[in-house]
């Protein structure tokens, strides 16, 4: 396969946002900013007095994207002491003890990690379809014209590469790594793509000028969470993430907050053209006052239990 030989940490599928979520790790937006905007100011500066757009953007991707299964500014995340994670052990996370056949390639690889990134738990891997994905999803846009082409492909790649064929998930937050990674991309040279900023980038004077900086900010939100934007899972695999899932209650009534997300209906508007498949049903702050309910009715006298 593609990465063969790889630590098997690089080569996880899925992360897991459930496991020790109460976990109070700092957040590393400034440090992944600072990151991404020395590597604006070092392709800023090599650039010739050609105003080529898709050359800054190829030149981001090859500095901190990457041709191969892990990008380089999401292994430096993983790597990095400085960025801090959750502690989710490989192999003791919300999919352990699944059956194999039904978790395929996470059986074998774990998961990979996960950071906080403008006060939202996401998988490390997210960077990469931000950068990667993002990439390719701007280069049909340019081609398209049409943001809902690029999506209905880049929901076409979650299932058949990232997702369902793999893992048996597919990653409504992937979705929303990739569209927002192509927004960035507009964001370099168009205004108001981040609303009410200028674009990141000039052309003055025979050359590329920075006259805003970049923040993750702009992009990470609630749906970045697979905890909050829960994937959509295969026959196989459902059943035993609905079992899983309904064991976490009791963490749930702990703290409702973590997971729940307080103003949603922007966020759905926002991404309704991306083909994300409507899991609500699974995330806790659904699932466990659904299950409340339930075990109520049939615990009652007189009330029939639920079908």
């Amino acid at each position: 396969m593609a990465a063969a030989g790889m630590p098997a940490a690089a080569m996880a599928y899925e992360t897991d946002q459930f496991s020790n979520r109460d976990e109070p790790i700092a957040d590393s937006t400034e440090l992944l900013n600072a990151r991404v905007n020395e590597t604006l100011q070092k392709i800023v500066a090599g650039q010739g007095e050609d105003p080529d757009e898709m050359a800054v953007v190829d030149a981001i991707y090859h500095e901190i994207g990457g041709h191969h299964w892990v990008d380089k500014l999401e292994r430096w995340a993983m790597q990095s002491e400085q960025v801090e994670k959750l502690d989710t052990p490989r192999y003791d996370s919300v999919f352990s003890g699944l059956p194999w056949y039904a978790l395929r390639v996470t059986t074998f690889f774990g998961v990979g990690d996960t950071i906080r990134l403008n006060d939202q738990l996401i998988g490390s891997d997210k960077i990469g379809h931000f950068l990667s994905q993002g990439r390719k999803y701007y280069r049909r846009y340019r081609k398209s014209h049409s943001e809902s082409a690029a999506a209905e492909h880049s929901a076409y790649t979650e299932r058949a590469i990232f997702g369902r064929i793999t893992t048996g998930s597919y990653s409504n937050a992937d979705l929303v790594a990739n569209y927002e990674g192509h927004r960035f991309y507009r964001s370099l040279f168009e205004d108001d793509i981040v609303s009410d900023k200028p674009a990141i980038l000039r052309w003055e004077d025979g050359g590329w000028a920075i006259q805003r900086n970049f923040d993750w900010a702009d992009h990470v939100n609630e749906y970045w969470d697979e905890a909050l934007n829960i994937n959509h899972f295969d026959a196989l695999l459902y059943k035993h993430m609905h079992e899983r899932l309904v064991s976490l209650c009791p963490q749930y009534w702990e703290n409702p907050g973590l997971y729940t997300i307080s103003d949603e209906a922007p966020l759905q508007e926002k991404y309704a053209h991306l083909g994300m498949q409507d899991m609500s049903e699974l995330r806790l702050d659904s699932l466990c006052p659904a299950q409340e309910a339930l075990t109520a009715g049939k615990s009652s006298p007189g009330v029939p239990a639920s079908p």
